[in-house]
């Protein structure tokens, strides 16, 4: 892995960059289209190839209504970019393989234990070579995606041909046709409806990958899921999770009308092909008026990482917000804590305003600092270590014994205080026999409300400042050892070169500064309810003069 990323990093870095410029801008493109517009166009399309059958569009046209009323749109653009590239690239790739497979037995046994490893091995596992060779974004995602969907089409065109009858097949050869011949009069047509059923098949599992490829920045309604997951936000988990399921239905549904029997058409087909024609240019010049309408001049472009931790996403959205406000086109991107390290160090990622140090993040510190710029510290007076209830009989990590099943209930594995609870478990003798569960900071929040209304016993990886001390009474357990830290800052930091590619974004950057009360604030908002955007806006208005100096030159 490590060779290929060095020797080969201009080759992936060219198809970076390209696929990038192809799929934002076919991303760029559906979004152009109005959303009526595209509403109604999918609904006529639905209704001219369903004829005399009115669920599928009226399911579809309230479907895409609804998505459009939850604000989801532009995730729902994403995603479908996501999926037609990655299902379109499969089949590509998946059929003339399958063909070959047909056609050579040495080459099934070569590919077919490829494809039962690539259909077996776990979808998180091929984010990690994703990650290694393309970054983050919507380009790993695709090819993630691609090696997870793969394997149905591939398997399903060569059972298709290998399934032709024989005596077609002599019939063939005994009026003279060549291979070529064969494979495109002969054993293709007869195979379509195998082949279609396994591109379907590669189409819905290209899909199912949105969620998992939402973990490394691909951008659409996966983004949304996982965001849910990690908060532990049920309406919202199942807003995002109804619109995927729409969405794939939609797919599904069109996906089978090109699966008919032979000599089945539609009654007027050559009127209802035109039809849908047309539907699909008005649908384009839609988008090409709206594009040339919504021209205007450049924004300066920046992009942020952070981590799905509620004081990150508070601190992130008000500062995006505000450069906003200021004329910046701001790019947020939610990223699990080591990647958006290795985000900020290749220059993916502008800056994140999410580095906990001297402790909680100095490991990734010291791996990336050669690439990456402390800019500052934007909130000072942070704390990091094991929290309990008020009532629990405990004030020091020394007194715990068999507390709590003795488990400490944690946030996701990759972030830095997971480490440092690994660290004390191994630094406290008392501790020998406990567990540390990882989950999320949702879940964890989840598991604390829980055993709180119950009086339970319960000990938790808890930070400062969070909403969660606002509303129980929390304590954190001394720590003599200091295997949790001591006080910390949360810092900014920036790839290596934005000082002088960008001195003015840079300089917000290090301006950036607020205090514990008015994040908590943003975070209260969030938990009472309110949209984050909203509650970003709410503070920025009450607060303008601080606002201002973030971006006095």
């Amino acid at each position: 892995m490590e060779w290929l990323t060095t020797h080969l990093a201009g080759f992936f870095e060219v198809i970076q960059h390209g696929g990038n410029a192809l799929m934002n801008g076919m991303t760029d493109g559906l979004t152009a289209i109005p959303m009526y517009l595209f509403i109604a166009g999918v609904f006529i399309i639905a209704v001219v190839t369903s004829p005399k059958r009115w669920g599928f569009p009226i399911f579809t046209l309230i479907g895409l209504a609804i998505i459009a009323n939850q604000g989801l749109w532009n995730d729902l653009m994403s995603t479908l970019t996501l999926v037609v590239m990655s299902a379109l690239i499969s089949l590509i790739i998946g059929v003339p393989l399958g063909i070959l497979m047909s056609k050579s037995d040495r080459t099934q046994a070569i590919v077919q234990p490829i494809l039962d490893f690539m259909q077996t091995m776990p979808g998180f596992v091929y984010l990690i070579p994703a990650v290694a060779f393309f970054g983050i974004g919507v380009v790993p995602g695709v090819f993630a995606s691609i090696i997870f969907a793969l394997p149905p089409v591939v398997r399903m065109t060569n059972l298709g041909i290998r399934q032709v009858p024989t005596s077609l097949v002599e019939a063939a050869d005994s009026f003279g046709s060549t291979t070529a011949q064969k494979l495109f009069k002969l054993e293709l047509p007869n195979a379509k409806n195998t082949i279609l059923a396994g591109a379907n098949q590669t189409i819905m599992l290209a899909l199912s990958m949105v969620v998992t490829a939402s973990m490394i920045g691909a951008p659409g309604l996966g983004r949304g899921v996982l965001s849910a997951v990690q908060h532990a936000d049920v309406g919202a988990g199942f807003v995002n999770g109804i619109a995927l399921v729409i969405l794939a239905i939609i797919i599904d549904r069109f996906a089978q009308k090109l699966n008919t029997k032979p000599g089945q058409n539609l009654p007027d087909a050559k009127k209802r092909r035109w039809i849908v024609i047309i539907s699909l240019v008005v649908m384009v010049i839609g988008g090409i008026v709206t594009s040339f309408s919504n021209t205007s001049g450049g924004h300066k472009k920046v992009s942020l990482g952070y981590v799905q931790w509620d004081s990150e996403v508070a601190s992130t959205t008000v500062l995006a917000q505000a450069m906003r406000e200021h004329g910046y086109d701001v790019t947020m991107t939610p990223l699990d804590n080591a990647v958006l390290w290795q985000s900020v160090a290749n220059g993916q990622v502008d800056g994140s305003l999410s580095a906990w140090l001297p402790n909680t993040h100095g490991n990734l510190l010291k791996k990336y600092k050669k690439d990456i710029t402390v800019v500052g510290t934007n909130l000072s007076g942070v704390k990091t270590g094991l929290v309990v209830p008020d009532y629990m009989a405990v004030n020091s990590i020394e007194e715990l014994s068999s507390q709590a099943n003795k488990t400490i209930t944690g946030i996701e594995p990759g972030a830095g205080i997971m480490t440092s609870a690994a660290n004390t478990l191994k630094a406290y003798p008392n501790l020998n026999g406990w567990d540390l569960q990882v989950s999320s900071s949702g879940a964890m929040v989840s598991a604390l409300e829980k055993a709180y209304k119950n009086k339970e016993d319960i000990v938790l990886t808890g930070w400062s400042p969070h909403w969660m001390f606002s509303k129980y009474k929390l304590k954190y357990l001394s720590d003599p050892k200091k295997a949790m830290g001591d006080n910390e800052a949360i810092k900014t930091i920036a790839r290596k070169d934005l000082k002088n590619d960008d001195p003015e974004t840079y300089k917000v950057l290090a301006n950036f500064k607020w205090d514990t009360k008015d994040m908590e604030s943003v975070m209260l908002d969030v938990q009472s309810g309110m949209d984050v955007n909203k509650a970003a806006d709410k503070w920025i208005k009450a607060n303008q003069k601080t606002v201002d100096s973030w971006f006095e030159k």
